[in-house]
């Protein structure tokens, strides 16, 4: 979703409008058939801070539950390590009630420095925030599912912690984002539903290897894990306006390079672009429109490349 994140509603002065952007942006893309809508979890912008508006995670979530009625709603993925895993399992709960049903949990580990160190909250080594983020996955669905849960992990404890209501769903799918091998994949096995990393074709089918070598060490069958993929999308007509458009990197990368790792070009070649994924395996994308707040690519990736891969 159009956020601020990654400056895309600059362009738009008023608070309220970029707001309303937002919203309307969601409601179109539930009316063009998407199955769900996503959100970051940033308070600041990148590349760098600018003091550019960026709607907050889970306020936004529960703000588009309430303004939807069908398509799901996720979060691509919101940091374990700035918020009490028990509060978490409350807000999404509260979300999935709201939503009747919608919620998809994302989480990961954290990673933009530059927010930690302004917010306040402590940047600990990969392996303990990896590891915070997986106690916080263990509390949350526990809190979901148990009338009272205690818990005493390194980084996350509870006592008597409870959760009412409980989720609509039985368990939301829980989709862990990130792509470190030996640390994040290993949770991943354990823990995911949904698993969400980049990389090239080659990069990509690497990740999907190594996750099924987690999965076979603890016996997990891997087709029970969906492995997605969260590019950047930017689709013209013609290959004339992809090229005269340059690059849209939000990073500032060369045009060919931005090209090269994201589904960029016509509907045709942006079809081709997917089909490679979908033939390693990739259950799905979580694609970013990089024309915010232009509805141009969201329209035409709806109606022009998603209908081939429909089943």
């Amino acid at each position: 979703m159009p956020q601020g994140w990654k400056m895309e509603l600059a362009s738009i002065p008023d608070p309220q409008d970029k707001w309303a952007a937002t919203v309307r942006t969601a409601q179109l893309a539930e009316a063009l058939g998407y199955d769900s809508i996503w959100v970051y979890d940033h308070v600041h912008n990148v590349p760098v801070p600018a003091h550019e508006a960026v709607f907050e995670c889970w306020s936004t979530v529960a703000a588009l539950a309430a303004s939807t009625s069908r398509i799901r709603l996720g979060q691509m993925v919101s940091c374990a390590s700035y918020r009490n895993a028990a509060l978490v399992a409350k807000i999404t709960s509260t979300i999935d009630v709201i939503s009747g049903g919608r919620l998809d949990f994302g989480i990961g580990a954290g990673w933009y420095d530059h927010e930690y160190q302004s917010y306040g909250y402590e940047f600990m080594a990969a392996k303990d925030r990896i590891r915070m983020m997986r106690e916080t996955v263990e509390v949350v669905r526990n809190m979901w599912s148990e009338p009272d849960t205690t818990y005493d992990g390194r980084f996350v404890q509870v006592r008597g912690a409870q959760c009412d209501p409980k989720p609509v769903q039985d368990l939301p799918p829980v989709w862990i984002g990130g792509g470190g091998e030996q640390l994040t994949l290993r949770v991943v096995a354990r823990h995911a539903d949904r698993s969400n990393f980049g990389g090239s074709p080659a990069e990509w089918a690497h990740k999907r290897d190594v996750l099924r070598s987690h999965c076979a060490d603890i016996g997990r069958d891997p087709d029970e894990i969906t492995m997605t993929w969260s590019p950047e999308v930017h689709i013209r007509e013609t290959e004339a306006e992809i090229v005269e458009g340059g690059s849209r990197s939000f990073w500032g990368e060369e045009f060919d390079s931005w090209r090269a790792g994201n589904l960029v070009g016509t509907p045709e070649q942006v079809s081709e672009q997917l089909a490679e994924y979908v033939a390693l395996g990739c259950g799905g994308i979580v694609p970013w429109c990089s024309d915010y707040p232009s509805e141009t690519t969201l329209r035409l990736l709806a109606t022009e490349v998603i209908p081939n891969f429909r089943t």
